[in-house]
């Protein structure tokens, strides 16, 4: 992974006005582009605000702060801070280089669907960051969620459709990430882009046209083995007391 810092010093009194201009512009226009957010302090005398960034690796830094300063939010954020004025003195960036490994390793897990709608046409999007290829919508689970609460509200903020799921279709180790694919059904909503999705629809998909949609190996697999309309169940539960919070049956559910 490759990391950057950025040192901001900020102007007196400027901390909120600077909090709310980075949240409304600078964040999203990152993540959207693919960059992720490592974490964001500030110091004492709340002088200075620290961010560290994550990339893949160099090249694709480049990739994205190139499509970043491309992008129409980079435009709006250039009228908004002439607006604004001055909210600090000067900003540096530092390449970080780590020492070593000191956390336990982990999956990331991440969670897509297979949403079909009542004229059996397949649910995908096309992010800011994979502009070659149509995927399943979906992302990572946050600390505590469940897996079906993750996907229902990822597929809704990315696309504005409101799903229910059936049960998991295919399980898929892709390095350090387990990519966990659902099987459901469109009940409402809107198809609506986000600040994550370029484009989304309803894709009339079959076995002869998929390739011109799915063009990244990693992902036919997954959409190939959901289209057989096979599904294991689920369940999500807690404990200390055990409840049971949901229950997919899979196949063998009856409606």
């Amino acid at each position: 992974m490759f990391y950057m810092r950025e040192v901001y010093r900020i102007l007196p009194n400027q901390l909120n006005k600077f909090n709310d201009f980075f949240h409304k512009y600078l964040l999203p226009n990152q993540l959207k582009n693919g960059a992720k957010l490592m974490g964001r302090w500030t110091t004492e005398l709340q002088d200075e605000i620290i961010a560290i960034w994550e990339y893949p690796n160099y090249e694709e830094y480049l990739k994205i702060e190139d499509r970043v300063v491309k992008d129409e939010m980079h435009k709006r954020l250039k009228t908004q801070q002439h607006q604004d004025g001055k909210m600090f003195i000067d900003m540096r960036k530092d390449i970080l280089t780590s020492t070593g490994a000191y956390h336990i390793p982990k999956q990331a897990v991440a969670v897509s669907g297979y949403i079909t709608n009542d004229k059996n046409e397949t649910l995908l999007v096309k992010t800011y960051w994979r502009k070659d290829t149509w995927e399943l919508p979906g992302g990572g689970a946050d600390d505590g969620e469940t897996l079906d609460a993750t996907l229902r509200r990822e597929i809704y903020e990315e696309t504005g459709i409101k799903v229910k799921l059936l049960g998991v279709s295919g399980v898929y180790s892709n390095g350090s990430t387990l990519s966990i694919v659902f099987l459901g059904k469109c009940i409402g909503g809107n198809l609506t882009t986000s600040n994550e999705t370029e484009e989304v629809g309803f894709i009339a998909l079959n076995s002869s046209n998929i390739s011109q949609y799915i063009k990244r190996g990693k992902f036919l697999p997954r959409v190939l083995d959901a289209m057989k309309g096979k599904c294991v169940p689920y369940e999500a539960f807690k404990v200390r007391p055990y409840e049971l919070l949901q229950r997919y049956n899979g196949n063998l559910e009856n409606d």
